[in-house]
């Protein structure tokens, strides 16, 4: 039903979960700590640090599917410290750019492995939908389908066929 997403440079799960989850153009990423993907140890130093290797796991995994940071529309950061946010939001802010995804921050008693924060993800994959706007999408076609095929006059290409290649906008 849906595809679980791993990548060598993301830390491995430690426990009956997937990194992220794939289902059509949704993705839903569990929860990122800092941990090293080579070493599986927390990384060193304090909140910045921590904040820096959580987004470099979350950008490994979107790799996996040829996705950015760009294509995230809401985070949820957990902090065991909220005294730390603007230190958290220095970071943060240097990996995300205008439109910014929705986010709600947490301040939580406690996370795995004694980590200062995590963050969670919904991504939506708009790869498709952005290849169809590049190839000029619905406006080149009075019928509705960015395939250039005249499905009202073309007894060739039933409306269906044409669009099996997903180039259908309607």
């Amino acid at each position: 039903m849906f595809d679980s997403i791993t990548s060598v440079n993301a830390p491995k799960a430690i426990g009956p979960y997937s990194p992220a989850v794939k289902l059509g153009d949704f993705v839903y990423m569990s929860g990122q700590i800092p941990v090293d993907p080579f070493s599986g140890e927390v990384v060193e130093g304090g909140i910045q640090e921590q904040t820096y290797q959580v987004l470099k796991n979350i950008e490994a995994l979107l790799a996996e599917m040829n996705l950015e940071m760009r294509h995230i529309v809401k985070t949820t950061v957990f902090m065991t410290d909220l005294a730390e946010f603007d230190e958290m939001n220095q970071i943060y802010a240097t990996y995300f750019a205008q439109p910014y995804p929705a986010r709600s921050t947490i301040q939580v008693v406690a996370l795995p492995k004694g980590v200062k924060v995590e963050i969670e993800c919904l991504v939506i994959d708009t790869l498709a939908y952005e290849a169809h706007h590049s190839h000029g999408g619905c406006d080149d076609c009075d019928s509705g389908c960015g395939c250039g095929h005249d499905h009202e006059h073309d007894h060739e290409h039933s409306s269906e066929e044409a669009c099996e290649d997903g180039c259908c906008c309607g």
